[in-house]
């Protein structure tokens, strides 16, 4: 069961909304704004997570839609021997850089962030104390949102598959 389901439906449809008022006509940057603050405030007010990829397309100064060529710029910057990408609001000049390094992961598409991950290493060794590795740890109503969990990886010495909640054991030759 998702923790607020309806408020992460709420937000999706506001973040649709704002997309599909610019996309029609980009002088209704007002009524974009609007849907982006409208969609800010229920996320800080409800302690919701937002994904990175949608915070990273609103202005943090003035909610702003960040567009690339209707409501913001988008340059690739070299500093320092590293590729940044400088997204600058043309609302109120705001600039985001992100770093270009296309081995970055964010923490949330991390294997060791996903609570499937560590539920599986602790359901093999029941009746032990847990090791700190293989502690569960919390998954962002983001993740929750919208399912994204990695598939859990499988040991190759066993033969266990994992179908949703429940473990089945492959019978083997040898065992009777």
């Amino acid at each position: 069961m998702i923790k607020d389901k309806e408020a992460f439906q709420r937000l999706n449809f506001l973040y649709q909304a704002a997309h599909c008022v610019l996309a029609q006509n980009p002088d209704n940057q007002e009524l974009a704004r609007f849907y982006c603050h409208t969609q800010n405030s229920i996320s800080r007010r409800l302690v919701l997570r937002q994904d990175p990829s949608v915070k990273r397309t609103i202005c943090k100064s003035c909610f702003s839609l960040l567009v690339p060529g209707v409501s913001s710029t988008v340059r690739q910057r070299k500093h320092r021997n590293q590729r940044w990408t400088v997204v600058r609001c043309l609302s109120c000049g705001l600039n985001k850089r992100f770093l270009s390094n296309p081995d970055y992961k964010l923490w949330s598409e991390q294997p060791e962030a996903l609570l499937e991950n560590h539920i599986l290493a602790s359901e093999g060794t029941k009746g032990q104390a847990p090791s700190p590795v293989q502690q569960p740890h919390k998954t962002s109503a983001t993740e929750e949102a919208t399912g994204l969990t990695a598939k859990p990886h499988g040991h190759p010495a066993s033969e266990e598959t994992a179908v949703g909640s429940t473990k089945l054991r492959e019978k083997d030759p040898s065992e009777k």
